[in-house]
């Protein structure tokens, strides 16, 4: 009951001293709110963008493994694309070499995309041709709301049926009556059989956006675009209890330096690509970010804390009369001292609390495939640093009126 009374007393104090200096306490408290508005701000946006792209890395296939003629290469330093370029892109046969002989992969499936135009009656769309194998669901996700996914019987053999991404599907069909109706597809009829949720625009997407693909059978896509492409690529799947997957890369290579012939003394010409190494590989630019937003917020937190500390001096002077009849009524210095320093916690909590707002507000601004979301862990860094810097501001002005002489203070004026 006793520190109730004490928190209710200092907050009273606290809320008085507001009031009666308004315009003085609140533009102390903007390099505060400055403070924690950048802080919070970029981890925010720091944050929001990592989840992001790890959900858009995690939607192509979690613990995955991709086979392709070119490496995903993070960091610094020259790309040899022509070196890469010269690589054999992967084969159904290799697929199929892989699919009879792996052993530490939960799935497999080859895949192939090309531009194509897509029409129904007088609309068209020119979309991402996606050929797929029957394991391709289990690997990356296809979330079919209307209709099916492929039998083995229709993959293996190359039949004319096609999934539609939601915008084409929405394009084409806008009443929802599509399932089990024929599209073209670079002039050859297609079957309808199932159509995705929509799924919005990512900022990572093996093949791109999955509201604009149209997936067929891989052995289909092949016929229609013999000519190829420089993207086709095979991905793996290890099991869920192979979590650093190293035994699924040692077998990839070996069997694919068998099927294409290699010699103990050739470097490979084929890349094993994994979207969980991509994360990690962004991690550390995510880390320099959020450095750079507490060195950017820390200026103005030192501008804000020195504005508060002034407050706290220039109360202290003005409340000298009344701290010593408080002392000269029984008043302990640690009450003295809590007074003054939950005062100055107090304004610093309150300019938080307004820059949290300001972050808050940001928030529903429209970025994009890209969602600000503020989350509870970076509310409670925020007020946990302007508790801080309250702490810092308020200690010596508090200590100085808790060590003051009631008998000198109540005769000041």
């Amino acid at each position: 009951m006793k520190f109730l009374q004490l928190v209710f007393e200092s907050f009273r104090f606290a809320w008085q001293a507001l009031r009666a200096n308004l315009l003085r306490t609140l533009l102390s408290l903007l390099g505060v709110t400055v403070g924690i508005f950048s802080i919070i701000g970029v981890l925010t946006m720091v944050d929001s963008l990592e989840a992001n792209i790890k959900n858009s890395l995690s939607s192509i296939g979690e613990k995955t493994i991709y086979v392709d003629k070119f490496p995903w290469m993070f960091g610094e330093g020259d790309y040899p694309w022509w070196k890469y370029f010269q690589r054999p892109r992967p084969k159904y046969s290799e697929y199929q070499f892989l699919k009879e002989r792996i052993k530490n992969a939960n799935a497999i499936t080859i895949m192939d995309y090309s531009l194509a135009n897509a029409k129904y009656e007088n609309s068209s769309f020119d979309a991402l041709c996606h050929g797929i194998t029957a394991e391709f669901n289990l690997i990356t996700e296809v979330p079919v709301i209307e209709g099916r996914y492929f039998t083995e019987q229709e993959i293996n053999s190359g039949q004319s049926v096609a999934i539609l991404g939601g915008e084409i599907y929405n394009t084409f069909f806008p009443d929802g009556n599509g399932i089990g109706k024929n599209i073209k597809i670079k002039g050859q009829k297609f079957t309808v059989i199932g159509t995705q949720e929509i799924k919005g625009k990512q900022l990572v997407d093996v093949g791109g956006n999955p509201d604009q693909k149209i997936y067929i059978p891989f052995l289909k896509h092949k016929r229609m675009f013999s000519s190829g492409n420089l993207y086709g690529m095979i991905q793996l799947q290890a099991y869920e209890d192979d979590e650093n997957m190293v035994a699924l890369e040692g077998e990839i290579t070996g069997l694919m330096r068998t099927v294409r012939g290699l010699r103990p003394t050739q470097e490979d010409n084929f890349a094993l690509n994994r979207p969980d190494a991509a994360a990690n590989a962004l991690s550390s630019v995510f880390s320099s970010l959020r450095v750079g937003g507490y060195i950017i917020g820390a200026f103005a937190l030192l501008i804000g804390g020195f504005g508060i500390a002034n407050i706290m001096f220039v109360s202290v002077k003005e409340r000298t009369n009344i701290i010593g009849i408080q002392k000269s009524l029984g008043a302990k210095n640690y009450f003295i001292l809590f007074q003054f320093l939950f005062e100055s916690v107090f304004l610093c909590v309150l300019g938080g609390l307004i820059g949290l707002l300001l972050v808050y507000l940001i928030s529903f601004i429209d970025l994009g495939s890209l969602d600000l979301i503020l989350t509870s862990g970076n509310m409670i860094v925020g007020l946990f640093i302007a508790s801080f810097i309250g702490i810092l501001s308020g200690i010596i002005p508090a200590s100085q009126a808790a060590a003051m002489n009631p008998v000198i203070a109540i005769r000041s004026k």
